[in-house]
């Protein structure tokens, strides 16, 4: 995996990263910002072989700085603060700048959750690697939400699953194992603030116990990484759970059953992020079953959950529509392959292609 950290081989280009980076300064911040300077500190102590360690004042010579202007005075003075108001909270910047004949690497940004995807964007600079001379990158997501979609059963099956068994152990759990937090790092170091740990095929039990507790213990390791935990629902589970004669989206009974629910998980969950439902697909339930449209269970879902951000339209045939794209990885039901490459250009820009197959089945 790439955080493993493997020492710079080439002389020359270690000797370079060890002046830049060998000494960062951290002047303290946020929850998010601790797993930043951690990532920092064990990613930079094995690509440099030597063992690093945050400071908080600015040393004589070159220094790694790393924070927000609110949280660190060098930030304030280093970077102007309009270059960052208009990243938003995930943007950052990764920048050097010289001042009183001193180099600074810095990794800046408006929010501390900017900061954390900057760290990991530095590491893979250092990874690549890419000279940091004249450094001047300046980036800020499109898409708010960005989420991965997990296909795993509580028995530890995954349905299409090629790669061996589920690292979700629900026996064990809410006992934690490392690789969860392993997980939510390769989470955070890829951009993905959001991830839906069951299958779409899945019963209503995760809405209940013993499932909610598992399900905060694990929210509380992603939680630390900046990902929101998401849960895939079956439409059913008011009958399934409630002990009611019917789902349908306008009874009162079933808004009422959902909004309690919702009111349940977020008492454990405080940052839920929400529901995933796969509805009238593949004899799933669904609103359709009560003669009602998607947008109606949809409203229904959104209904019992706490406002949030709205996706933003991915395409511009939608705009008035919240969209995602989903890129299986797998062939999926048709069987037809997917080709996946991803690619950095000269300009440090990632970019990720696929054949994605749509609903109607073209692709």
């Amino acid at each position: 995996m790439w955080l493993r950290y493997g020492r710079v081989e080439d002389p020359g280009q270690l000797g370079c990263y060890r002046a830049a980076l060998g000494t960062p300064v951290w002047q303290g911040g946020g929850p998010l910002q601790q797993p930043a300077v951690a990532e920092l500190v064990r990613g930079l102590t094995g690509l440099l072989g030597t063992r690093v360690a945050p400071r908080t004042s600015a040393p004589s010579h070159a220094a790694l700085v790393v924070g927000t202007p609110r949280s660190s005075a060098l930030i304030r003075e280093l970077v102007p603060a309009a270059d960052l108001a208009e990243l938003g909270d995930e943007g950052y910047v990764v920048r050097r700048i010289t001042r009183r004949g001193r180099d600074f690497t810095v990794v800046a940004a408006h929010a501390d959750r900017g900061v954390l995807y900057g760290a990991f964007h530095l590491l893979r600079l250092v990874q690549t690697p890419r000279p940091l001379e004249h450094v001047d990158l300046t980036e800020r997501p499109t898409a708010p939400l960005r989420m991965a979609d997990h296909w795993d059963n509580d028995d530890g099956s995954i349905e299409r699953g090629y790669a061996g068994r589920s690292f979700f152990d629900w026996e064990k759990l809410p006992r934690l194992d490392t690789r969860y937090t392993d997980y939510a790092r390769i989470l955070a170091s890829l951009g993905i603030n959001g991830a839906v740990i069951n299958n779409v095929n899945t019963p209503a039990d995760y809405l209940a116990e013993p499932f909610l507790t598992k399900l905060a213990a694990l929210a509380g390791v992603l939680r630390r990484c900046g990902v929101a935990l998401y849960v895939t629902a079956s439409f059913a589970a008011p009958i399934d759970l409630g002990g009611l004669n019917t789902a349908a989206p306008f009874d009162p009974g079933v808004r009422d059953w959902w909004t309690k629910k919702a009111e349940e998980i977020y008492g454990k969950i405080e940052d839920f992020g929400g529901f995933l439902v796969k509805a009238n697909s593949e004899g799933r339930p669904g609103p359709l079953d009560y003669g009602r449209t998607h947008a109606d269970g949809a409203n229904l879902l959104a209904g019992a959950l706490r406002p949030r951000e709205p996706a933003h339209p991915l395409f511009g045939s939608l705009p008035r529509t919240n969209s995602m794209i989903e890129i299986p990885l797998d062939g999926g039901p048709s069987g037809r392959e997917v080709d996946l490459e991803l690619s950095a250009k000269e300009d440090e820009t990632w970019h990720l292609s696929a054949c994605v197959v749509v609903a109607d089945g073209s692709s």
